[in-house]
């Protein structure tokens, strides 16, 4: 039986994040697994990132930089020039987990629609700070994300043929709408059950939390109706402050 060899489209999308795109795309290109396209889009940087992209220039399938509207139209260019039957987002600053990453996903299981793992949080200095809060389920179906983002926009592939472009509607949380497209389509879905991504904390959504708190709860009530909706944001809630507690105690 031929081993299954899928082409994986990554797609990083940057803007003036000097400090941190070389060790993104250093995860990519030092992948054991060969067949990757690799897309980069820059949104015009003026801080040198265009020059450090550059030195790789000849291991990138495609390189854009010019000025866009914003992340997700930046990574609406990417998805729509890519060519593989799978696509995975890893954006400046985050990282696949180690060199073996992708050989071991599509090692895990053949022809899946879409595989899933697990992510470790790091900081500015690349220190990890362990493992999200929220675990990545055991199974994971487009139902699972009604109490939280379970699995994060990092560690996720999914076959290109169930992608559709970012809703330009969210400008901070378009990502949970695009994976819970895919997932209510898909038909199989592998748990790899290994770490396949290092998660930069902070971002966007971070820094506007209230605007992403309030798209999250717009996606969640198109996708699971507006009573369940309700009822899940009270367990998030209650989730959240029992785990402040807990880490509260912890650190007193």
């Amino acid at each position: 039986m031929a081993a299954f060899n899928p082409t994986l489209s990554i797609i990083t999308v940057v803007y003036n994040n000097v400090r941190d795109v070389e060790r993104t795309m250093l995860s990519v290109l030092r992948q054991t697994y060969a067949n990757i396209e690799y897309i980069i889009i820059d949104g015009a940087s003026t801080d040198g990132t265009l020059a450090i992209i550059q030195k790789h220039q000849n291991r990138i399938a495609r390189l854009v930089s010019e000025k866009d509207k914003g992340i997700y139209d930046a990574m609406n260019k990417g998805l729509a020039l890519a060519t593989g039957d799978y696509v995975l987002f890893m954006n400046s600053g985050d990282e696949l987990y180690d060199a073996g990453t992708i050989e071991a996903v599509f090692a895990s299981s053949p022809d899946a629609d879409i595989y899933y793992g697990e992510t470790e949080m790091i900081d500015a200095d690349s220190k990890s700070l362990g493992q999200r809060r929220h675990k990545a389920p055991g199974k994971f179906n487009w139902r699972s994300f009604k109490y939280g983002m379970s699995v994060s926009h990092q560690a996720i592939y999914i076959r290109r043929s169930l992608t559709k472009p970012y809703d330009s509607r969210y400008q901070l949380s378009a990502d949970i709408d695009w994976i819970l497209h895919a997932a209510r389509q898909a038909k199989r879905i592998v748990n790899v059950k290994r770490y396949v991504a290092k998660y930069l904390v902070g971002g966007m959504s971070k820094q506007k939390h209230r605007q992403s708190l309030v798209e999250r709860f717009n996606i969640m009530r198109e996708y699971y109706g507006l009573i369940p909706t309700l009822f899940n944001h009270a367990v998030i809630a209650f989730n959240l402050g029992w785990y402040w507690l807990l880490h509260r105690r912890t650190n007193d």
